[in-house]
């Protein structure tokens, strides 16, 4: 629960600088985690990134304020942040899908995005399937891409690389290095510093590296091991937002802010549904040891 309420805090925090400026960074520090791990966190709750919600929470305040009130256009982007006309003009617009000018015309339809809340809620019981495994450092083999903190950025770097290396002998190349658990194909997020973030397509292996491929060691850990059926993107997302918001907050751990593993099968077709497992590193709380 206590990381629940953290998260609260955070979102009042931005909500109370909507006209302001809003640090990233202090907003991580409330929620006590690092900046890159708040905006995962988040993106993964709210189903959008951190900059699309403060966009959306920033248009629906502006937009308010033009029916409300004889505040020129230009003030009111101003208020919340935009430097140019032609700056808030492209953002109301990606809110709305009209013009601020055109938001004052009676008829006009508006779209209203409210803040979020985190709270407990009766979801019909549907379980979840876990078990808990210590492993010692798993070592890594295969191809991996540049990310950046900003989690838009990287819901559109992802997936492309992912059709690059489904689509190139790379995937067959990692799938014959998979010897060591856990097996299969791996997805591998792992936060160096803000300037070295990466993506890994890889194998857990003992095996030699290849001249193309890169290897990364992933240290021993603790983790909560989910399983998941169905669309590959879509159930390993529900999986992560399920154990932030129906796991974590009553297991007695808590994220540990490590690298994030996605398990695939082995498939000689391009398959994008079935089994798969996602591993996330977890730690008892330190007032449960």
């Amino acid at each position: 629960m206590e990381w629940l309420t953290r998260m609260s805090k955070a979102i009042e925090y931005i909500e109370d600088n909507l006209t302001g400026n809003i640090s990233y960074d202090k907003a991580a520090q409330i929620s006590c985690c690092s900046t890159y791990y708040f905006q995962r966190i988040f993106s993964y709750i709210a189903g959008v990134s951190l900059s699309e919600y403060i966009r959306q929470r920033r248009m629906t305040a502006a937009a308010f304020e033009l029916l409300t009130s004889n505040i020129k256009v230009m003030d009111v982007g101003l208020k919340y942040g935009y430097e140019s006309p032609t700056s808030f003009n492209r953002a109301f617009k990606s809110v709305h899908g009209v013009a601020p000018t055109a938001a004052r015309r009676e008829g006009t339809k508006l779209n209203t995005y409210l803040p979020i809340s985190f709270s407990i809620n009766v979801t019909g019981g549907e379980s979840m399937k876990y078990r808990i495994e210590t492993r010692d450092p798993i070592r890594i083999v295969g191809v991996r891409v540049e990310l950046q903190e900003d989690q838009e950025c990287n819901f559109n770097i992802v997936p492309k690389f992912w059709n690059r290396t489904l689509n190139s002998n790379l995937y067959f190349e990692i799938s014959k290095l998979s010897n060591q658990t856990p097996y299969g194909i791996l997805g591998v997020t792992v936060y160096r510093n803000p300037d070295e973030i990466y993506y890994y397509i890889a194998a857990s292996t003992d095996k030699k590296i290849p001249d193309n491929m890169v290897e990364y060691e992933i240290p021993s850990a603790t983790w909560a091991v989910f399983e998941c059926n169905g669309p590959f993107k879509d159930s390993v997302q529900e999986t992560f937002k399920r154990f932030l918001t129906e796991w974590l907050p009553f297991s007695g751990y808590e994220y540990a802010q490590l690298p994030d593993i996605e398990v695939y099968p082995i498939n000689k077709q391009n398959v994008k549904t079935g089994h798969t497992e996602v591993w996330i590193a977890v730690r008892r709380k330190r007032n449960e040891l």
